[in-house]
């Protein structure tokens, strides 16, 4: 009740703001306005087993299924939330656009049969400098809504590499095709749904998800964001 009470105060001298546009918010619960929320690019890829996201693996690597939530661009604000969590140490904004990912694939029963969500790891000394890892973040988000447990331990980042944006797709799979290792004693006969926040070209997904495979695992892919190309 006191905290009820007290809220509204709180919120006068330190109003809550959208995260995009920074207009007031009344709930503190809120990260985003209605005008915003809904302005997000979703791609229902989740209801389609043939999307652009199964394309990039065809003929590359077997997918029981694959998606990603949003559409990634630099108009839209989606690009202002991932670069607050991946840069600035907004933790809760990861939380956030997790929960999000959940509510998508739950709509769809999209998660029934996933034993594990294995979230792409960052090397360790990256991951020391940022503090966390965002993929994990949004994995472990994604499974409070769609009720599976997160297995990061399950996969291993044991090569550092530089940023990919300014390489081709065979130069990005070059660069990353050796760096992930998994643990076939906590992957054998699972299905696991890999979880990162941006996909272009594939290349470190398809290098995570091919470390699974030889683990023994089957593997789903569901990424935050698809940037179309």
């Amino acid at each position: 009740m006191f905290t009820r009470l007290l809220s509204p105060l709180v919120n006068l001298f330190y109003p809550h703001c959208c995260e995009i546009c920074g207009q007031e918010l009344l709930s503190a619960d809120d990260m985003l306005c209605i005008r915003c929320h809904d302005s997000l690019p979703l791609t229902g890829f989740q209801y389609y087993a043939d999307n652009p996201v199964t394309h990039i693996f065809h003929g590359r690597m077997p997918v029981v299924q694959a998606t990603a939530v949003y559409y990634y661009s630099q108009t839209s604000g989606l690009q202002q939330l991932i670069h607050q969590f991946k840069y600035h140490q907004r933790q809760d904004i990861a939380g956030w656009l997790g929960r999000q990912m959940g509510y998508a694939l739950r709509c769809a029963n999209w998660t029934s049969t996933v034993d594990y969500l294995v979230p792409v790891p960052l090397f360790p000394g990256k991951e020391k400098q940022r503090g966390y890892n965002q993929a994990a973040l949004l994995a472990g988000a994604m499974g409070t809504v769609v009720g599976k447990p997160l297995l990061s331990q399950a996969l291993r980042r044991v090569q550092y590499t530089g940023t990919q944006t300014r390489k081709s797709r065979t130069s990005r799979w070059e660069n990353v095709k050796t760096v992930f290792e998994a643990s076939p004693a906590l992957l054998t006969g699972r299905h696991v749904l890999l979880v990162d926040d941006v996909i272009t070209t594939g290349a470190t997904t398809e290098a995570a998800g091919q470390a699974l495979l030889q683990a023994g695992a089957t593997v789903s892919i569901c990424c935050l964001a698809w940037t179309c190309t």
